[in-house]
């Protein structure tokens, strides 16, 4: 299943990309947060891609009405999709916006897959086989990292659209000395600790759930000695996360 939800995650990606180069059209949700022609295209794609491989898989999309609680608490798994996470990146024209689709078991992700179309990069990960990262056409690399050591001053990762002036100072009250702070788009940031690039991700701001999982899963089975533990849940009441700190 790993590889086709990869293909259709670059699909999707591609899709994406038809729309780069043009001036982008933006339309504002209900939240106010930015949605153009693009996280709709690749949604329309992802979700037909999805529904063809697994049809009896059900799937939530950032893009789609929220099924009732009521109805996906039964949900042994499903589907968590953001068409295109960091659209203030895309429209920015940055290049840091992802394509994340993860798959839920209970309460945790147990794949996921993160594309980055303007760099034509992939990381991909399962219980099963690890985590892994690919560049165009190049041989997959498997990803590892070691845990972050709380007594030497941590490079943390930190959002480049969403930053918050406290960050530092919490992360000093909780005993945590920052050396380096690494600006980055949409799920990347979670993406570069599993690399070992960064130490750490604190996020105390707001995030859903479709923002972090398909990441989250790739943090997880990025271990070099196992599974490492994550903050995050899914499929909670309202998909929102709590505030969290990747890495520790």
């Amino acid at each position: 299943m790993l590889q086709q939800i990869n293909e259709i995650a670059i699909k999707a990606g591609k899709a994406i990309l038809t729309f780069y180069t043009d001036e982008i059209e933006v339309q504002k949700k209900d939240d106010q947060s930015p949605l153009t022609k693009a996280d709709m295209a690749a949604h329309t794609i992802i979700v037909n891609g999805l529904r063809k491989l697994e049809p009896d898989i059900p799937i939530i999309s950032e893009e789609s009405e929220l099924p009732d609680y009521e109805i996906r608490k039964k949900w042994q798994r499903f589907f968590l999709v953001d068409p295109l996470d960091g659209t203030k990146e895309f429209i920015k024209k940055n290049g840091e916006f992802t394509v994340n689709i993860a798959l839920i078991e209970g309460s945790i992700p147990v794949l996921g897959v993160v594309y980055i179309p303007a760099k034509e990069r992939l990381y991909y990960a399962d219980k099963k086989d690890g985590a892994w990262i690919q560049n165009g056409t190049s041989e997959p690399q498997q990803i590892s990292h070691t845990p972050y050591d709380k007594t030497k001053a941590a490079r943390i990762a930190v959002s480049r659209s969403h930053g918050g002036n406290d960050t530092k100072e919490r992360l000093e009250k909780m005993g945590i000395q920052v050396s380096e702070e690494i600006p980055y788009g949409s799920s990347l940031k979670i993406c570069l600790v599993a690399e070992g690039k960064a130490d750490i991700y604190p996020r105390f701001g707001p995030t859903m759930e479709w923002d972090t999982a398909a990441a989250d899963a790739v943090f997880r089975y990025s271990g070099k000695n196992g599974t490492r533990n994550s903050p995050l849940t899914y499929n909670k009441p309202s998909l929102k996360n709590d505030e969290f700190i990747i890495g520790l």
